[in-house]
């Protein structure tokens, strides 16, 4: 495999993630890394191909993650840079593997931040489709709200991305609100 396209980074993925929240996050997670990589002038399709697969063993192994996606993934003809990208994610937590280019430390960033993009725009009546910036950073700071997602490891990774957390997040807000359709993030207020 040459390249990882957005399509077999679905197939691949479905062969290991059937639950609908997981699914969801892989969505969240590449619609943010497309909005990632037109930010930096990168490959948007081939972010969005790594941001969807990057929990493939998560399901199946939720205390082993990461322990089982470098061989299945290398045996599907996988890339080598995608693969250490999606280990990069570990960084710190399940992983040794640190995040070195923009798109790795893009991952590193963006998986926890959907959480809290996710979970804001679901409190929202017309969900992610008017969030703006200002609504979504009281959010952030407020450590009760979403307290599972990790603030340090996001502020961690926009540090090794030398962004500003508003940035980061205005960025994923954007490539969200883009899907927010398949992202069940339109709201309920139909």
């Amino acid at each position: 495999m040459e390249k990882l396209t957005l399509e077999k980074a679905k197939e691949i993925n479905a062969t290991m993630v059937t639950e609908e929240h997981l699914l969801l996050h892989a969505g969240n997670v590449s619609a943010a890394m497309g909005a990632m990589a037109e930010h930096f002038g990168e490959d948007k399709e081939h972010w969005e191909a790594v941001g969807w697969l990057h929990d493939y063993d998560y399901e199946k192994y939720p205390d082993e993650h990461l322990k089982h996606t470098e061989e299945p993934l290398r045996a599907l003809g996988v890339p080598e840079e995608d693969i250490r990208a999606i280990l990069s994610h570990g960084y710190g937590i399940c992983t040794e593997v640190e995040p070195l280019t923009n798109l790795e430390k893009s991952l590193f960033t963006v998986d926890e931040l959907t959480g809290i993009v996710q979970a804001a725009a679901r409190m929202r009546p017309a969900g992610i489709t008017d969030m703006e910036l200002k609504s979504f950073m009281k959010k952030f700071k407020d450590k009760h709200f979403a307290a599972k997602c990790n603030r340090e490891l996001i502020l961690q990774g926009c540090e090794m991305l030398g962004m500003d957390v508003r940035d980061v997040a205005e960025i994923v807000i954007r490539g969200m609100k883009a899907h927010a359709e398949e992202l069940q993030l339109t709201g309920h207020g139909e």
